[in-house]
């Protein structure tokens, strides 16, 4: 019973949810850009709309920060039952699919977290939003290893959000600039489009098949292909190697010294 006191989060939560979904998804072009408007943007700008209205209290957001930590588990399970099926796919479609995946992981940290650190003086912020592409594997091992109301959640969530926003406009338009610059070839663009969120994957790979029409089918093959080895590699680069290299990035950056490991003695105490 006394979680009937949270009734007014469920219900606008529905109430956005079933607006948005009503809405559905909406695609735009404009010349050889094209992009795509997702549900959960719609839920998003509904947010803040009632927020600025005061519909919606700062109270109801600090009691609504404990159900997205049950939903990042829900949405973790799920995503752990794609690696078991899909591990044939990842080892049948060759090396380059492979590295591509792990390279693009790693190279997020190395170029985000000194951007957030030294030009716009985040704090640990810099590490949760600059870790990875800040997508929902993110959000749970941000979640886990630290808890969403940390600063390292708070970078998270804001890249997440910033993401949902902007990143489909975002990635469509660069890869159109991309194509038309001539310089690279339409399979490696297919492979690159694979950044593993859905809505910024068909933003890029549209523009790159609007681009190049004769070879539509090998480019949604190679995005497609890059998808799914980057799903089922994704979480296990991510947390074992792309997040203790934001965690180095930042000490460097803000000149720290590395943590001391806890000696023995410690330990037993």
């Amino acid at each position: 019973m006394k979680y009937l006191k949270d009734w007014k989060v469920h219900a606008f939560c529905f109430g956005m949810v079933l607006v948005s979904e009503l809405i559905g998804s909406k695609p735009f072009k404009f010349g050889p850009v094209g992009f795509t408007l997702l549900p959960m943007l719609y839920a998003l700008i509904i947010g803040i709309i009632l927020a600025k209205m005061k519909l919606i209290t700062m109270e109801m957001m600090t009691t609504a920060v404990p159900y997205i930590t049950i939903s990042v588990m829900y949405l973790t399970a799920k995503m752990s039952s794609t690696v078991g099926p899909n591990l044939e796919t990842v080892f049948s479609a060759g090396p380059a699919l492979l590295v591509t995946a792990v390279t693009k992981k790693l190279a997020v940290p190395l170029l985000a977290v000194p951007v957030g650190v030294l030009i716009f003086k985040m704090g640990r912020q810099a590490v949760g939003c600059g870790f990875s592409t800040s997508r929902e594997d993110a959000i749970a091992i941000i979640g886990n290893m630290y808890g969403l109301d940390s600063p390292e959640g708070q970078g998270v969530m804001g890249g997440y959000i910033t993401g949902t926003l902007l990143g489909t406009i975002f990635n469509g338009l660069m890869a159109s600039l991309f194509c038309s610059l001539g310089f690279f070839h339409p399979y490696s663009l297919a492979i690159g489009a694979a950044v593993g969120s859905s809505s910024m994957m068909a933003a890029c790979m549209g523009a790159i098949v609007e681009a190049y029409p004769q070879y539509a089918d090998q480019i949604q093959a190679y995005t497609a292909g890059g998808q799914v080895i980057g799903s089922v590699t994704g979480m296990y680069v991510t947390l074992f190697l792309a997040l203790p290299l934001a965690n180095f990035m930042y000490r460097i950056c803000k000149r720290e010294p590395k943590p001391a490991k806890a000696s023995a003695n410690n330990k037993a105490e």
